[in-house]
């Protein structure tokens, strides 16, 4: 079973969503962090999408 989408109280460096996401997803959050800067070098929303998320993605607590 897939945990919940929540943005951790731990192991989170700006607002916590790559650490969310990687655990959503069954990753480490530093491999998803590599994968968000990577794809700040291409055209796209990305920092919309990161600031919407920290916004919609509930805290932990």
């Amino acid at each position: 079973m897939a945990t919940s989408l929540v943005r951790p109280t731990r192991n989170r460096w700006i607002g916590g969503v790559c650490a969310g996401l990687a655990r959503r997803f069954g990753i480490s959050a530093n491999v998803m962090r590599l994968i968000f800067v990577i794809s700040c070098v291409l055209p796209g929303p990305q920092f919309l999408i990161y600031i919407a998320l920290w916004i919609l993605m509930p805290s932990e607590d």
